[in-house]
């Protein structure tokens, strides 16, 4: 019920060292399986299989974990009325667009947020199906400028690419 934070001795190489640094807590979900950061890192957003929720932090110092009380729980904002199997989140470049991907709907849901990267003021407004590519879907990502989505799930075997006309 935890994130854990390491450090490499050379970024992106998990070849190199690797020394743990410290954790944070996320027990309002007792199964997490997906984590995401606002650009800064001041917010962390959590998903898991236990709850139906996209789990909000703080982290007072940006990308730093600290479990004596810099990584604080803001929210939790339910998605059980689009998916009952939310496997990841994703926002846009300024947090006005949330996006979940959904193992038991087999889809992507859109949900537009009035304040940047707060979830309490997100809304659903829209939902992607990738059943036809793939009947698990469990990982997912957008290219930089969001006009391309990456899926990828434990039936397909591949990761199925899609192209959006907006990003």
């Amino acid at each position: 019920d935890d994130v854990n934070e390491y450090t490499l001795s050379t970024g992106f190489d998990v070849s190199s060292t690797v020394t743990f640094v410290d954790c944070a807590s996320v027990s309002e979900e007792s199964k997490p399986d997906e984590l995401e950061f606002n650009p800064d890192g001041t917010k962390m957003f959590v998903t898991g299989t236990t709850n139906d929720n996209v789990n909000e932090y703080t982290l007072s110092v940006g990308f730093d974990l600290n479990i004596s009380g810099t990584t604080t729980f803001v929210d939790s904002f339910d998605v059980s009325s689009q998916d009952t199997g939310p496997q990841g989140v994703a926002f846009n470049s300024d947090g006005t667009k949330m996006f979940v991907l959904g193992n038991a709907g087999d889809d992507v849901n859109e949900y537009a947020c009035t304040t940047g990267f707060d979830v309490s003021t997100c809304s659903f407004t829209d939902a992607f199906s990738v059943s036809g590519q793939e009947s698990i879907p469990s990982g997912f990502t957008f290219n930089s400028d969001g006009t391309k989505m990456f899926v990828t799930g434990f039936t397909g075997d591949d990761v199925n690419e899609y192209a959006c006309t907006t990003g």
